[in-house]
């Protein structure tokens, strides 16, 4: 039988004390969630347009890519092995490529951009605008479930005097076809990790497989772009995953779910239907991070106060029950991990 990953659908148009427990619940049972329906405000077409600069950003010349090199504020560009995302297992670096933009500010980037994409800045920033409105929208109905109103979702406004410390991502990700990257059975696309802010929205393109979440039974299920019912949606449902920080917060009660992504399904029955692995594979990701001075200390809600992790559930979801300071912190930590050599060489 193949495994599933059962990852639940939630309508966001929906009432919004309902919806806010479907999120809660999800989080702690799947740390991963298909949303729907999120609006006016973020459209197919938008996404359309993110994917087509997204293309554009990786049909750049080497060289200006380059010259865009990323760096220790983790913003910027990284070649095929540049990154590790499991160092302890990984012979290898991962199988792909990706760009990083962080703050913008007035609609224009603090970082280099490669020149073939700069007509697109504005556009960039209206999408990294609306994907972190999203998250605090999300940040918020997760702490209406809880009970704590806007605990998270005021963690995560940063005035622009602080723009410097604002570690959110928009992130563009292109994995090569297989058949143009030797690589040996035991190769992944993306090491096995989990995600180091505090939710990721994710976005992928129909018809392009390749990422599994480990359940908690230790075995791995693929996710599919489309899940059933969402076939005929104008675009796929963007994926929401829980991240390691709102797993400080509220003690492990949400899963900071381990995944991967991998050149096939490391069973023949874990294919999804009309999702092949045989392609290139783009995504787009927005990781939501809070101030960095922000302490990670449990939130005051009794359900938090009452979950207690034990046995596989603590091995599931390895950073519940670490204890970090603050959330910048914490990413420096998970960001050395991930290219220890770019920090040495900073030295």
């Amino acid at each position: 039988m193949a495994a599933t990953s059962h990852i639940p659908i939630i309508d966001l148009s929906g009432d919004q004390a309902d919806v806010a427990r479907q999120l809660v619940n999800a989080a702690e049972e799947h740390g991963f969630i298909y949303i729907r329906n999120l609006g006016k405000d973020f459209t197919p077409l938008d996404i359309d347009e993110a994917f087509y600069m997204s293309q554009k950003i990786f049909d750049a010349p080497l060289e200006e890519k380059k010259r865009c090199s990323i760096q220790t504020n983790n913003r910027g560009w990284t070649g095929m092995h540049s990154e590790t995302l499991d160092p302890k297992t990984q012979q290898i670096g991962d199988y792909k490529e990706a760009f990083n933009f962080g703050p913008f500010i007035r609609g224009r980037a603090q970082q280099p951009i490669p020149d073939s994409v700069s007509q697109y800045e504005l556009r960039f920033n209206d999408f990294a605008d609306s994907c972190h409105a999203l998250c605090r929208k999300i940040l918020y109905l997760l702490g209406l479930g809880l009970g704590v109103g806007d605990f998270f979702s005021s963690a995560h406004i940063i005035p622009e005097e602080l723009m410097e410390s604002f570690h959110s991502i928009l992130r563009f990700l292109r994995y090569p076809p297989p058949s143009s990257t030797p690589h040996s059975s035991d190769d992944v696309r993306a090491g096995a990790h989990s995600d180091y802010g505090s939710v990721t929205l994710l976005f992928r393109l129909k018809g392009q497989a390749g990422l599994e979440i480990l359940k908690k039974d230790n075995t791995w299920a693929p996710v599919p772009v489309c899940p059933a019912g969402t076939e005929n949606d104008p675009s796929p449902p963007i994926l929401i995953n829980i991240g390691d920080l709102l797993s400080y917060w509220t003690n492990g009660l949400f899963r900071s779910t381990v995944h991967r992504v991998v050149f096939t399904p490391n069973q023949g029955d874990n294919r999804v239907s009309g999702e092949p692995c045989d392609g290139p594979r783009y995504s787009i990701a927005f990781f939501c991070h809070p101030e960095g001075s922000t302490k990670l200390e449990p939130v005051p809600s009794d359900r938090v106060k009452n979950f207690k992790a034990t046995g596989d559930a603590v091995e599931a979801n390895p950073y519940s029950e670490r204890k970090t300071m603050t959330a910048g912190e914490h990413l420096d930590m998970r960001l050395r991990a991930t290219y220890g050599n770019l920090y040495d060489e900073k030295k």
